[in-house]
C-alpha cells in the first residue's frame, strides 16, 4: 500500500513508523528542521515526553497515554535513525540489546533459575546489574548513574548504590539524627554571614539527607514529592475559593488573614 511521498506501509506499524523518520531525514526531500536535529538538539524533547508520559498516567488518562507513549517511541526512533546515519546502531541493534538484558536478568522466567520472593528477586535483579556493570569496565561504584537525570531521583540512585558496597546507615535513627544535624548547620550559616555559597552547599545536605530518610524508610522521594505537590496544589485551590466566597481578593489579604483561609481549607480537607 503506497502512502504519501512514496512510503509503503508494511507489515509492522513500528517499520513504517522508521520509514516516515527517514523519510523526514533525507537530505534531499526531508524537513529542514528534522534534517538539522542530533542528539543532543533532541534529548530535551526526549526527557520532556518521558516526563509528558509520568503525567498522563499521574492523571489516569489512557487516551493521553496512548499519544504520549507514541511520542516517547517518537524520540527513540528518532535517535536510532541519527546513529545508522553515523554507522553506530539501528533500531534493530536497539531492540536486540534490551531484549538480550531483559533474558539475562530475568533466568527465573528464561532459564532454571528458582525465585521463591520478589525481595529475592529484586536483589537478583540488582546483582546481575551489577555484574553487567563490572564486565562492562565501567569504572567505580557510582559511575553509570546518568548525569542528566533529575536531582532528587539522581541522590537517591547514587545512595543505592553506596548502600551496595555497605556505604550506609545502620538504621534509619541515624539518618534522621542526619538530616537534624544538617538543619542546625544550616540555620548556623544564615545567621552567620549569609554567604550564599555555604547556604547552597547546607541546603544541598538537607535535601541529600531528605533522600536518604526516603530511601532507608523504602518510599520514592519523587513520587513523595510529587503527592505532596499535589496536596500543596488541592489546599491552595480550595483556600482561593474560600476567599472568593467571602468576595475577597486574594492579592489584598496580608499574611496572617491568608494562613487563616490556609487552615480552614487545611480543615475541610481532613474532615472529609
Amino acid at each position: 500500500m503506497k502512502t504519501a511521498n512514496g512510503l509503503k506501509k508494511t507489515s509492522t506499524s513500528i517499520e513504517y513508523l522508521i520509514q516516515i523518520m527517514r523519510a523526514l531525514r533525507d537530505p534531499d526531500s526531508g524537513c529542514p528542521w528534522d534534517i538539522e536535529q542530533t542528539f543532543e538538539t533532541i534529548a530535551p524533547y526526549t526527557i520532556e515526553e518521558a516526563y509528558e508520559v509520568a503525567d498522563a498516567i499521574n492523571r489516569r488518562n489512557m487516551s493521553e497515554l496512548k499519544d504520549e507513549l507514541g511520542d516517547l517511541l517518537l524520540q527513540v526512533v528518532y535517535h536510532t535513525q541519527i546513529a545508522e546515519e553515523l554507522g553506530e546502531f539501528n533500531f534493530e541493534d536497539v531492540a536486540n540489546s534490551v531484549s538480550d538484558k531483559m533474558i539475562t536478568r530475568h533466568p527465573h522466567v528464561f532459564g532454571d533459575q528458582k525465585i521463591e520472593s520478589s525481595e529475592e528477586l529484586k536483589t537478583n535483579w540488582e546483582n546481575q546489574k551489577e555484574r553487567e556493570r563490572k564486565n562492562s569496565k565501567s569504572g567505580g561504584a557510582l559511575d553509570g548513574v546518568a548525569m542528566a537525570l533529575p536531582a532528587l531521583i539522581r541522590a537517591y540512585k547514587l545512595q543505592k548504590r553506596a548502600a551496595r558496597v555497605n556505604f550506609d546507615w545502620t538504621n534509619i535513627e541515624g539518618v534522621i539524627e542526619k538530616l537534624k544535624e544538617e538543619i542546625a548547620e544550616l540555620e548556623f550559616e544564615i545567621k552567620k554571614d549569609n554567604n550564599n555559597q555555604n547556604i547552597l552547599e547546607e541546603l544541598g545536605d538537607i535535601l541529600f539527607s531528605a533522600v536518604n530518610v526516603a530511601r532507608k524508610l523504602k518510599i520514592d522521594p519523587e513520587q513523595a514529592l510529587r503527592e505532596n505537590n499535589k496536596k500543596f496544589i488541592n489546599r491552595f485551590e480550595k483556600m482561593e475559593n474560600l476567599i472568593q466566597k467571602d468576595s475577597k481578593d486574594i492579592t489584598n489579604l496580608l499574611p496572617g488573614e491568608l494562613d487563616s483561609y490556609w487552615n480552614k481549607a487545611k480543615k475541610d480537607e481532613k474532615s472529609r
